[in-house]
């Protein structure tokens, strides 16, 4: 198993950037007829944290997401860190070769 940062062009800055959970998501609920004081703190998938990087960044989120599944998949590392793990070499040549025709020098992977 291969694993890599993922780094996008930041949209304001241009400089490289990947996401990072600071803390989890929380989701609670309002209730119509009583209160409930229930709350779940959920960090985010590998795709949702991507997709929370629409307009941030200077690529289409959902082309990056739907490129790195045909070689890979996107995961969340110690709920905190984004990484895209492939199964082998091939398919990380592959993908990097699609993401550098794809996103020019906007997107790129970095093995770690």
């Amino acid at each position: 198993m291969i694993r890599s940062k993922l780094w996008f062009r930041c949209a304001a800055m241009h400089d490289p950037v990947t996401p990072v959970i600071v803390k989890p998501a929380v989701i609670g609920w309002d209730a119509k007829k009583r209160d409930v004081q229930l709350t779940i703190d959920r960090a985010f998938k590998g795709d949702e944290l991507v997709l929370r990087m629409q307009g941030w960044v200077t690529v289409d989120v959902k082309k990056v997401i739907e490129t790195i599944n045909r070689y890979g998949r996107l995961k969340v590392l110690d709920e905190r860190e984004l990484v895209v793990e492939v199964d082998n070499e091939g398919n990380y040549e592959k993908l990097n070769n699609d993401i550098l025709d794809g996103f020019g020098d906007q997107l790129n992977l970095e093995k770690i």
